[in-house]
């Protein structure tokens, strides 16, 4: 990756938990733990644009695991480097530092400095959620708690979760609303979301991923629409369905990107279709995070470009 994003290009608990939790945070999240989940931040108010635009720290993953870039300057890099006021955290770059009170700080500190959002994030390696074995199950979920806590001290709305499992496609379902449904349950006190991406497997199937939402049946959990990452064993999901089947429960979405044209298009997705399909089919006026993961342009320009294709619909939208 080149030094071009180092540049700045802009001036300006509750009882469930175990005792090895107990941490600063418990203090912090009492008094929302009294209160239902409300879905303050999902609500679908008269938007001054048709949608707000926050970054996936994915979009800057080469970066951060090569040590090019501060996981903590996140917010920072967002704010100062592309204009944008909204940032999806990447559990991946921080593992080990969810129950860190002085990171935890940190990250807080350098969001609120720099008039920055924490919307979600996004968990992976911490166990199946739909895992078969009932033990292993009830493992990652409460694997789960910690980034619970930490996105309430953030300011997060949700953590993105996957609905990874085995076997049939119907035992996976099962499987898979039941994990959902024990951290929904735990979440809900926090008033944090539990959401799924279109992840691989069975939840690149956007019925298959609908139906378990369905079944799960509580309002904090919910979908994350990827525009991509509709790859399954049997081929190719059509992505547009997928997402339209994704979004009445969608609490977040999230704009892939990979390569684009001469005029700015995105080559593999239609960008006008499918933003159609969010905001006017479904009147989705929440946040769309860049995920940028192309190869052709470096990072940095891969999430300018991104961003300035989400700009110019969100300006054909609002006309």
């Amino acid at each position: 990756m080149d030094d071009t994003i180092r540049e700045p290009l802009f001036q300006p608990h509750p009882p469930f938990l175990m005792n090895s939790r107990r941490s600063f945070l418990r203090s912090s999240l009492a008094a929302a733990a009294a209160l239902p989940f409300a879905g303050r931040s999902f609500a679908q108010e008269p938007p001054a644009a048709p949608f707000k635009i926050s970054l996936a720290g994915w979009s800057l993953h080469l970066a951060f695991f090569a040590g090019k870039l501060n996981h903590l300057d996140f917010p920072l890099i967002a704010q100062r480097d592309f204009g944008i006021s909204g940032v999806e955290y990447v559990n991946q770059f921080w593992m080990d530092k969810a129950t860190d009170q002085e990171y935890l700080k940190g990250l807080k500190k350098r969001a609120d400095d720099h008039g920055v959002t924490g919307v979600l994030i996004m968990c992976d390696r911490e166990g199946n959620l739909g895992d078969p074995d009932e033990a292993k199950r009830k493992q990652a979920v409460e694997n789960h708690v910690k980034w619970l806590e930490a996105a309430k001290f953030l300011g997060c709305h949700s953590i993105r979760v996957n609905a990874h499992s085995a076997g049939s496609r119907e035992e996976q379902a099962k499987l898979a609303a039941d994990g959902l449904a024990q951290l929904s349950t735990l979440a809900k006190p926090l008033d944090i979301g539990v959401i799924v991406e279109n992840h691989g497997g069975f939840s690149s199937d956007g019925q298959w991923l609908s139906s378990v939402i369905k079944s799960v049946g509580m309002p904090n959990c919910g979908t994350l629409p990827d525009f991509g990452n509709f790859k399954l064993a049997t081929g190719e999901y059509d992505r547009y369905l997928g997402v339209d089947e994704m979004m009445p429960s969608a609490k977040g979405v999230s704009a892939k990107s990979h390569d684009f044209d001469t005029a700015g298009n995105e080559t593999h997705t239609d960008y006008q279709k499918m933003l159609d399909i969010v905001v006017k089919k479904h009147g989705y006026h929440g946040w769309i995070g860049i995920e940028y993961e192309g190869r052709i342009l470096s990072e940095s320009d891969g999430i300018k470009a991104t961003k300035v294709l989400l700009e110019k619909h969100a300006a054909r939208l609002k006309a």
